[in-house]
């Protein structure tokens, strides 16, 4: 692809293919014209005192695209709900968060685009809670100019995702909360994970509708799972009991309710000792004492997702053992860094 010399008269409607310098003696040097200005009519008489009877243009009529337009066609194509646009910056489009929720991303046709010529759609990483006005990418392509038919392979592309980016609301569900251990039922310490757990969920935009007490009893809890369910709980979370000390009854428990376990154990630290499972539809947390004591663990990789309608499964946990490590940092900076970020 080459540039076209034109008379500049005849050179409305191209495209700039390099700056144009001003030159004022005793006043000023610069670009009186950046590269990729598309010549207007009103530019002439400056073009002409500037010397400038030829222009190097590129002309759209050849079948290309103008970086401004094509960053534009691509962010249009890619972005889904939850997408607002930018205008576009030096060939730049940025998408911003329309409202809270959950960042997902197709990462396949991601990779997809990114490897066609010339593509260039970075974003920040996916399934993490962001807020409303947040830049989460940026999109434009690396010439000046593109072919039209690149431009059509990187719209279907993005058409293959359905979206390729999107930001996903939480929905709001009513929790059951059941709390294990016969130290806390008996009244000999102080239940500190649940109130923990209940911040946690109304901070997602959910209410706890209830809270059980059941000591390490399995029958106790079982029925506790069953009768949050009769009362119409769409998510269902115990606390504590999930090691491997032979009194802890959750997994159990939680096998024993009928509901199907899609994992016990997740590579996650801190989380490990997790379980997940679905009675029916409604999702039931066996989360460990971790929740209590960290500011980032296994809840805030897994609960939002749900929130957002996705349902997990067994190789979603497994994925999340990239990233899935918690450096400890003496001042927590979640999410702002790596931890549950390579799945």
């Amino acid at each position: 692809m080459g540039m076209k010399v034109l008379p500049v008269h005849e050179a409305v409607g191209k495209v700039l293919g390099h700056d144009l310098t001003r030159i004022v003696a005793g006043k000023c040097k610069g670009p009186a014209f950046r590269r990729g200005h598309v010549v207007k009519g009103e530019d002439l008489p400056l073009l002409l005192d500037i010397g400038k009877v030829n222009l190097h243009v590129y002309d759209p009529q050849d079948g290309y695209v103008h970086e401004d337009e094509a960053a534009y066609r691509i962010a249009s194509a890619a972005a889904g709900p939850g997408i607002g646009l930018s205008e576009p910056t030096e060939g730049k489009i940025t998408l911003t968060a329309l409202y809270d929720g959950l960042l997902a991303i197709d990462l396949g046709n991601l990779n997809r685009l990114n490897s066609l010529p010339d593509m260039v759609f970075s974003t920040i990483h996916r399934n993490q809670l962001v807020q409303k006005g947040r830049a989460l990418a940026g999109t434009r392509v690396v010439p000046l100019v593109v072919p039209e038919e690149l431009l059509v392979k990187a719209e279907a592309v993005c058409a293959s995702a359905g979206s390729l980016i999107q930001v996903k609301p939480l929905k709001s569900f009513n929790v059951g909360l059941i709390t294990t251990g016969s130290e806390i039922l008996q009244g000999r310490i102080e239940d500190t994970f649940g109130p923990v757990v209940r911040s946690k969920f109304e901070e997602l935009g959910s209410r706890i509708m209830g809270q059980v007490l059941v000591g390490d009893d399995r029958n106790r809890t079982v029925q506790a799972i069953r009768d949050f369910l009769s009362q119409g709980a769409d998510f269902i979370a115990l606390t504590g009991g999930m090691s491997v000390d032979p009194d802890d009854q959750t997994p159990a428990a939680i096998r024993a309710s009928g509901a199907r376990v899609v994992a016990y154990g997740a590579p996650v630290l801190p989380g490990a000792m997790f379980m997940l499972a679905y009675m029916d539809q409604v999702p039931i947390l066996g989360l460990p004492g971790c929740v209590m004591y960290y500011k980032s663990s296994i809840f805030d990789l897994i609960a939002p997702r749900i929130m957002a309608g996705e349902e997990i499964l067994k190789e979603d946990i497994a994925s999340l053992g990239h990233g899935g490590y918690c450096e400890g940092c003496p001042t927590c900076r979640y999410p702002v860094c790596g931890f549950g970020k390579g799945a």
